[in-house]
């Protein structure tokens, strides 16, 4: 994955992490946990999306990319799997968060 991909990634993830905190209210992290958790999950859910779709289409997106450009469909594979994999680490860690500020009280 190149560069561009990554940066795609962490800032999908970061936005998606942002959006599932303004729509899951009780597992909110804040805005800086949101984006933390968010990039964290967009790096790793753009990478497994890569890897999920390493043959067809993807394959010509790869090579696409790696040549130099990003075309329309890697572009949006990346936002697609960076937002949700920040949309789910942001739930994961809130729920965590939840779960033990509850039985700590």
């Amino acid at each position: 994955m190149n560069a561009m991909g990554i940066v795609t990634d962490l800032i999908a993830g970061g936005v998606g992490g942002n959006i599932a905190g303004a729509v899951l209210k009780k597992f909110d992290l804040g805005p800086v946990g949101n984006t933390i958790a968010g990039v964290v999950g967009g790096a790793g859910g753009g990478q497994l999306l890569s890897m999920l779709m390493s043959g067809g289409a993807a394959a010509a997106a790869t090579s696409a990319a790696s040549a130099g450009g990003m075309d329309m469909s890697s572009i949006i594979g990346n936002v697609a799997g960076g937002g949700i994999g920040g949309a789910i680490v942001m739930a994961i860690v809130g729920l965590i968060r939840t779960k033990m500020s509850s039985t700590t009280t």
